[in-house]
């Protein structure tokens, strides 16, 4: 039933197989399958394509596709319940992404960092999970600083490489006194930092610089905002070396040359 109900006509009237198709629900079987159901199938689906984390990838996309964050979060009536035509049809399509290796993270558009909610879209690299073991770090090194630290009562923080802009609005949103200058090299880091801060009402904190540190004199740049208090990096820290053995995910993401180590450092005013 389940392949009937995931599969549709093709062009000359067979069947076409549901993984890549651009298929329509069978109307009389659409409304019998509940959220547990199809996310115990597009696991099995994920495991046998070798997808990674193929029951979380499953859960998150039916969640998203019925309202929420996370499957465990689903009212028990909505887990049970028959999903609508539409609804099907979303998750096919997600879940179609996912089998070419599509990160969840820009298949859903958005993803919680910290206590924040980020747009999320490709080419910017997603956060990982120590990128929030940096933020911890640098709230500690603040909280246990003895010196004062910027004019404002908060300290001056430098992001360099910005990316999505996960790192400079968690620090932004838990130290309310804080003031964060953000650079990045690529433009589409530095919108869609701009549109998450937009999002969070923290732009009145935050200044968005495009700028490549690598360039000889690009530093210059900065000088006009005075001493920081802090100088924060998490850049691409892949080596050359270790590239063939990351996942395709990851791996068609990272462009020649970004295989550099961890940044991070403490610079006082």
């Amino acid at each position: 039933m389940l392949r009937a109900l995931l599969s549709g006509l093709g062009r000359k009237g067979g069947t076409r197989g549901w993984a890549f198709s651009s298929w329509q629900p069978y109307l009389p079987l659409a409304g019998l399958l509940s959220a547990t159901e199809v996310v115990s199938h597009w696991t099995a689906v994920f495991e046998k394509r070798g997808i990674p984390e193929a029951q979380a990838s499953s859960e998150y996309i039916v969640a998203h596709v019925l309202g929420a964050k996370t499957f465990q979060s689903l009212r028990p009536v909505l887990r049970t319940q028959p999903l609508s035509p539409w609804q099907l049809q979303h998750v096919q399509k997600l879940s179609s992404c996912r089998l070419q290796r599509m990160p969840v993270q820009y298949i859903l558009g958005e993803w919680d960092f910290q206590g924040l909610s980020l747009k999320m879209a490709p080419p910017v690299f997603i956060p990982r999970p120590e990128t929030e073991e940096l933020v911890e770090w640098v709230l500690k090194e603040v909280t246990q600083s003895s010196c004062p630290m910027g004019a404002q009562g908060g300290p001056l923080i430098l992001e360099v490489g910005c990316g999505s802009g996960a790192i400079s609005l968690s620090l932004l949103s838990q130290l309310p006194q804080s003031r964060v200058i953000a650079v990045d090299k690529g433009e589409a880091a530095i919108c869609l930092t701009q549109e998450n801060a937009q999002r969070l009402r923290l732009l009145d904190r935050i200044q968005i610089v495009p700028l490549d540190v690598t360039l000889e004199g690009s530093w210059s740049h900065l000088l006009p905002w005075g001493p920081m208090d802090l100088v924060v990096s998490n850049p691409p820290y892949i080596f050359h070396q270790d590239m063939e053995q990351l996942a395709p995910e990851i791996r068609r993401r990272m462009r020649p040359g970004e295989g550099r180590c961890l940044v991070q450092g403490h610079v006082g005013a």
